[in-house]
């Protein structure tokens, strides 16, 4: 399908590009999904401060990365239908907030959009949740959770919650050491390590398109607290028009001369396909 060159790369879900999307899904669950974003619209248009779920996850990420300098967020849903939200927000954020320079042109004041990267539930436990615990490096986890089973599997579904607040409950207590121990000196976790919790009474796509469109809000206000645009990609589209030029030399034209790195790169390549 054709896509109008004014539709942005990150909030396009709710533009032409989701099309696709409503012909894939049933009759009228995008229209379902639609309907809970247009909810969160409302409550982030007409919800005080202090109950204004966009206003308080964007307060979040200003106390943990400019008051406390954490250069990253780990996402973590333990939901498997969540399991590409990690990606998708890696976009979301990453690439509409990480600017160096504010609207005006110039440094930016405060750092912005932190790394982002995740994954669902237990398999986060056993690939990187170590380094959370007891890492040298803090780094924010933001957790979230569905209360209702959506797979006919409660037993295995309480496990999957317990993980996840067990989780949430060690970052933030830790384990001491007891004293002149050293096997429990390796056992020991520091604590103080901050969480958020998203906990979702359901699944269903109307919480879908709500807890998107939070996100959405949340990354808008923050590039308005750090007094960026979020709505350009320079970064990006320097490194894909130098990627044409290179795509011509691979195939066989005379390029520009160039750093001694890409160039060496490029005869590579041309070297294995000749």
């Amino acid at each position: 399908f054709p896509v109008q060159d004014w539709v942005g790369g990150r909030y396009s879900l709710w533009s032409s590009v989701g099309l696709v999307l409503e012909i894939a899904l049933q009759s009228g669950a995008f229209d379902a999904v639609r309907n809970g974003a247009a909810a969160m619209d409302a409550h982030f248009r007409a919800a005080p401060p202090a109950e204004n779920l966009p206003l308080l996850m964007a307060a979040v990420d200003i106390w943990n990365r400019n008051v406390r300098h954490r250069p990253a967020r780990v996402v973590a849903p333990y939901a498997t239908r969540l399991g590409a939200l990690p990606g998708y927000l890696q976009q979301l954020e990453m690439e509409s907030n990480g600017k160096g320079v504010d609207r005006d042109g110039a440094a930016v004041a405060r750092t912005t959009s932190p790394l982002v990267f995740g994954e669902t539930g237990t398999n986060a436990q056993h690939a990187f949740f170590q380094q959370l615990h007891q890492g040298p490096d803090v780094t924010p986890v933001e957790f979230i959770g569905v209360i209702d089973d959506a797979e006919a599997r409660p037993g295995q579904h309480q496990a999957l919650l317990a993980n996840m607040i067990g989780q949430a409950e060690a970052l933030m207590t830790g384990r001491p050491a007891a004293p002149d121990d050293l096997l429990d000196a390796h056992r020991a976790c520091p604590g103080g390590r901050p969480s958020t919790t998203l906990l979702l009474d359901n699944l269903d796509p109307p919480t879908l398109g709500a807890l998107l469109a939070a996100y959405e809000h949340k990354v808008f206000v923050l590039s308005a607290l750090w007094g960026i645009n979020a709505f350009d990609q320079w970064g990006v589209e320097l490194g894909k028009t130098l990627a044409t030029e290179i795509l011509f030399e691979l195939q066989g034209g005379e390029g520009r001369a160039r750093d001694a790195s890409t160039a060496a790169l490029i005869a590579r390549v041309r070297r294995h396909h000749s």
